[in-house]
């Protein structure tokens, strides 16, 4: 069962965050985009989006931004990385091992670069889930993927 998304008050207030989205299933991924980044500056935080062609492309990027974020440059410095995208099943088991392999080099990021990675990229049963999770603001895992690097955010801050 779908929970609904509850907003949070987290101040982000020179927080910076880059949100890396998948271009393919644009209808979906676009408004968990427009979510996740409504609520980072809702937050007072900053944003930088960057679009790429699918899902299997978000890790690459998402770890060029992580080891750029380690030179700790004003410019570079991110609080959170947000992986946007919609994978949906087919006749074939290709979309699993898209998702497994974004599943794993996303955590692999996270773990190496010490810098929260949001995994939203959504390996979807059908178009009806997609709707739900990502056309629907009571339940938008963009607006969930946003809150979470909000919080992780200030949990690194904290360590």
């Amino acid at each position: 069962m779908l929970q609904t998304v509850q907003s949070k008050k987290i101040h982000a207030r020179g927080d910076r965050f880059a949100i890396v989205a998948s271009k393919y299933n644009a209808r979906f991924v676009d408004a968990m985009l427009r979510a996740a980044k409504s609520e980072i500056l809702r937050a007072g935080g900053r944003v930088q989006v960057i679009r790429v062609p699918g899902a299997y492309e978000i890790p690459v990027v998402a770890a060029k931004l992580a080891a750029n974020s380690k030179l700790k440059t004003q410019n570079a410095e991110l609080s959170a990385i947000i992986c946007l995208g919609v994978i949906l099943r087919g006749a074939t088991t290709h979309a699993q091992h898209i998702g497994e392999a974004v599943s794993n080099a996303l955590v692999q990021i996270q773990i190496q670069h010490e810098i929260p990675v949001v995994h939203e990229v959504l390996l979807l049963e059908n178009v009806q889930q997609a709707v739900e999770r990502c056309l629907d603001k009571k339940h938008n895992r963009g607006t969930e993927a946003a809150q979470t690097a909000l919080a992780m955010a200030q949990v690194m801050k904290g360590l």
